[in-house]
């Protein structure tokens, strides 16, 4: 028997529903492969025929969802940043001296660096080889550790010279090459070594 054209409209919004979640999984398949690679292999070294093979997709699919790296990249990101956020830096705020915001803000930025040392490590290192990966750290992490440096550098009221030395020793010690030499010692003793040093450029 036909379904009448009732029961043929009822069921359009079920199968386009159906429709956008497979399109979702799909997604968020080339998106999990995407990740994983960029975190073992960096993202210049990511091939698309791997990502598709590890999403169960043909490479097509890939470039249907994802038709350049800006978009790839932009989705990876995100999902990254959701499931790693890094530390909130408004209870910092709430410290008025310099060296007790030092000592908080430190060991909570190198305990997300330590947790996320590879991909951090690959994504950076490849930010100087893709110009699309390059604008996203940019707007993103470059972006962030700025703004934590300067929320450091601020109880100090410094100006001119000393407030040149404050601003590149915070630079280095909000830095994730400068947390790497200092990861042996552990992030807490890496952090009060790292607030010193700011310290030590703000009296001289």
């Amino acid at each position: 028997m036909y379904a009448t054209y009732n029961e043929m409209e009822g069921r359009r919004p079920y199968t386009l529903r159906k429709r956008g979640e497979q399109l979702e999984a799909t997604r968020r398949r080339i998106t999990e492969a995407t990740i994983d690679l960029h975190r073992t292999v960096g993202p210049a070294a990511t091939q698309i025929t791997e990502i598709a093979r590890r999403a169960g997709v043909q490479r097509r699919t890939v470039y249907n969802h994802f038709p350049d790296d800006a978009s790839l990249f932009a989705a990876c990101s995100a999902e990254w940043r959701a499931s790693h956020p890094a530390p909130d830096p408004r209870p910092w705020l709430e410290l008025d001296q310099p060296g007790e915001r030092l000592r908080r803000a430190l060991p909570e930025l190198y305990g997300w660096y330590r947790e996320t040392e590879p991909m951090t490590a690959n994504v950076l290192r490849d930010a100087e080889l893709l110009p699309a990966l390059g604008a996203i750290v940019d707007d993103g992490l470059r972006a962030y550790l700025d703004a934590v440096r300067t929320m450091l550098a601020a109880p100090f009221h410094a100006r001119g010279r000393r407030r040149a030395r404050i601003d590149a020793a915070t630079r280095a010690a909000v830095d994730f090459h400068f947390w790497k030499m200092l990861a042996p010692l552990g992030d807490v003793d890496a952090a009060v070594l790292a607030a010193a040093l700011v310290e030590h450029a703000a009296k001289r």
